[in-house]
């Protein structure tokens, strides 16, 4: 067997294929390390996220109190309307949330221990196949991946679906090392896992792993095929049978289904959720017709015209989810968050196909190595093109493949260096290390402004180095300033990651970006830290409140009024069109928080707002109703009682009717209505939301606890 099929360490392998005890007990205690410092590093600072996304910490918890709540992935323990994703992800809290009460902790450990699997799992395929070294620099490599650092302390479906996504791969290179069928059953099952966790997103790992058994597995090529279709109908399965149940669950014994606009999951699927992210066709979603003017010119004018209905059509060129493209995986808004090393896998994955070019057809390092190839290339393209929603964490999903190239085709190389072009591939690699980690640094000016420097010059070094390891006694030290160059400006992104408070619907990882829209998601950082266009974050024009939302822009309640703009995001985090006061405009309109939060921030109830809601809470079905989730996610979770999300995330779903609000307030069952909030505009809407706002104001006096304006459904006008 070649060195480079070998599973070895760096050194030299042993001859008679043995090894040494005192290497095992160097490979286990570099595991410990590993994962102990992962636990460490995403632990620290946890609870400063508090509720992190209460979008779904609301969903959390009222599965935490209703099964029936818990089985649907409702937004409230009422089951008027559920989060607009499958519920997997918020089984696993939900149920801490129930054992340990409900708290930042039980919501997020979770998480983080779904991160450590996953730098666990990812070790353990690169260990297997290519040898200790390279399964640590892998681990290591995702684990200081800044977005991973992000998603893995944070709510959102995320974790799961990457600790899914890399067990899929696990199972496929187990089927093609023993060519047993049971592994492509599994694999399916990780699959449809994943779809229960984010739907269409996990399918881009389908082509990799159908690619690769095809490509590399035991048996004839019909065998092969027959085990795919066994592994495709696992995956219908395992995933089907939540589907069928919510299909053919009676529509007025569950609840709304969120994100749909006629109740429907399959709708949800294929539509917002599938090909609306796609082609940027998204009903429901915000802006677009549903947006009043007012607004949307705001809103245009902070993002360069580029929004649904104006300039650049929805996404696209210059649209308001970024710009897409080639190169939109080092955008401003990305790059800090995966684009480090993204060059260098391809090089070192490319060439390590080329080393393993006389390998057997079903060789398993090379199996994995283009598992992780086809992957990284097939997220990427797919992530820079597509024209619908598209959030800069949403990169966590290229991590694992980044890091696997990064560790086996690292070693792979290394082991090779014998030869002049695969020298010569190195020093590429290196220098191309140096160089993007220069210039990701270089767009955070204060941000350890040395760190640039000192990059670029190991970088160089480092490929000088490598050239001339003909010298024994520079090997490693070539190797190890090669190793902490690469992971030099991660590891720095991701302590700063760890360091600052994260919360909202959506957030980025590292410092102020240079270009890029800012740090601490929508709201900025925390009062006191840096933020997106000065010390106030977006509070920059005025400041900030304690919370974490600056004020301007709010309407009393929180929010503003006339509905909300068209957008989420700058242009790629680039700054086209509009000055930041433009964007504070536009962000005010859409309601970005403060006590009656907005269409990406929950509510920060007062302690008069919560004693008012819980005075008699329970002879009500709903404590209160309030347009979109995130309005109603904070009440819910300061007084742990349903709060009705009318219309969803957008305020766009057509849930509940007029209607049927008119009947649940003639019941009895909802005590307050809170004001100021979105009118429920979106993209082709038909949103009940403005209807819903417009006969409560009609017909049922108002009073303002703090800045937020409530209605008492049990007290009619005149």
């Amino acid at each position: 067997m070649s060195t480079l099929l070998r599973p070895t360490d760096l050194d030299a392998p042993r001859t008679d294929g043995g090894r040494r005890p005192t290497s095992v007990v160097r490979d286990r205690l570099g595991l410990a390390v590993l994962l102990v410092g992962t636990a460490v590093l995403y632990l620290s600072n946890l609870s400063a996220n508090g509720y992190a996304n209460s979008f779904y910490s609301a969903a959390i918890q009222a599965g935490s109190a209703s099964w029936k709540a818990w089985f649907f992935g409702s937004s409230d323990a009422a089951n008027s309307i559920t989060v607009d994703k499958p519920p997997m992800s918020l089984w696993i809290p939900g149920i801490a949330v129930r054992i340990f009460g409900l708290n930042s902790w039980s919501i997020l450990v979770p998480q983080v221990l779904m991160g450590v699997a996953s730098v666990a799992l990812l070790h353990l395929i690169v260990r297997k196949y290519v040898g200790a070294t390279a399964g640590l620099l892998a681990g290591a490599t995702l684990a200081l991946t800044p977005v991973a650092a992000l998603m893995f302390r944070f709510n959102n479906p995320d974790a799961l679906l990457v600790l899914l996504m890399i067990a899929a791969v696990w199972a496929t290179l187990k089927g093609i090392e023993d060519g047993r069928l049971r592994w492509m059953i599994l694999t399916g099952v990780f699959v449809g896992f994943g779809f229960l966790t984010k739907q269409l997103q996990v399918f881009l790992v389908i082509p990799p792993l159908a690619l690769t058994y095809l490509a590399f597995g035991q048996h004839t090529w019909i065998k092969r095929l027959g085990h795919l279709f066994a592994a495709l109908a696992a995956m219908l399965v395992s995933a089907g049978w939540w589907v069928l149940a919510v299909t053919l669950w009676p529509k007025d014994s569950r609840p709304y289904i969120g994100g749909s606009q006629h109740n429907s999951i399959l709708e949800l699927t294929f539509g917002y959720n599938g090909f609306g992210r796609l082609t940027g066709n998204e009903t429901g979603s915000t802006g677009g017709g549903g947006a009043r003017r007012a607004t949307s010119e705001a809103a245009q004018g902070a993002f360069g015209g580029g929004f649904p209905g104006g300039a650049g059509g929805p996404g696209g060129r210059g649209g308001m989810w970024g710009e897409t493209g080639f190169l939109r995986m080092f955008q401003p808004e990305q790059g800090g968050q995966i684009g480090w090393l993204i060059p260098t896998a391809l090089i070192l994955g490319v060439a390590a196909l080329v080393l393993a070019g006389r390998a057997a057809r079903t060789n398993t390092t090379r199996a994995l190595v283009a598992v992780m190839l086809i992957w990284l290339l097939t997220t990427a393209v797919t992530f820079s093109y597509m024209s619908g929603i598209f959030h800069a964490y949403y990169t966590v999903a290229l991590a694992p493949a980044i890091a696997g190239l990064i560790g086996a085709g690292g070693v792979l190389c290394w082991r090779e260096r014998d030869r002049l072009w695969v020298r010569l591939v190195l020093a590429a690699a290196f220098v191309v290390t140096g160089v993007m980690s220069f210039v990701l640094l270089d767009r955070s000016a204060d941000f350890v402004p040395w760190l640039k420097v000192v990059v670029i010059v190991a970088a160089v070094l480092a490929a000088l180095g490598v050239l001339a390891t003909g010298i024994p006694r520079i090997a490693a030290v070539v190797a190890a300033v090669a190793i902490v160059m690469g992971l030099a400006g991660p590891t720095a992104y991701a302590i700063d990651t760890v360091a600052t408070a994260k919360s909202g619907s959506i957030i980025s990882a590292g410092p102020q970006v240079k270009g890029g829209f800012g740090p601490g998601g929508f709201g900025g950082r925390r009062a006191g830290q840096r933020g997106a266009f000065g010390p106030g974050g977006f509070g920059g024009f005025g400041g900030q409140t304690p919370g974490g939302q600056g004020p301007g822009g709010q309407a009393p309640g929180g929010q503003a009024p006339g509905g909300q703009a068209p957008g989420g995001r700058t242009p790629g985090g680039a700054t086209q069109g509009g000055g930041a006061a433009t964007r504070a405009e536009a962000f005010g309109a859409m309601g970005m928080g403060g006590p009656g939060g907005g269409l990406l921030e929950g509510s920060r109830p007062t302690a008069e707002m919560v004693a008012l809601l819980e005075n008699h809470a329970s002879d009500y079905t709903w404590v209160a109703a309030a347009i979109g989730s995130n309005s109603a996610s904070g009440y819910q979770l300061a007084t742990q009682k349903p709060v009705m999300p009318i219309g969803g995330f957008n305020g766009s779903d057509p849930s509940p009717t007029l209607a049927q609000f008119q009947q649940y307030v003639r019941d009895g069952k909802i005590h307050y209505f809170i004001g100021g909030g979105r009118t429920g505009g979106g993209m082709n809407a038909e949103g009940t939301a403005t209807a819903i706002s417009e006969w409560v104001t009609a017909h049922y006096t108002s009073v303002t606890v703090g800045s937020v304006t409530l209605y008492d459904l049990t007290a009619p006008k005149g």
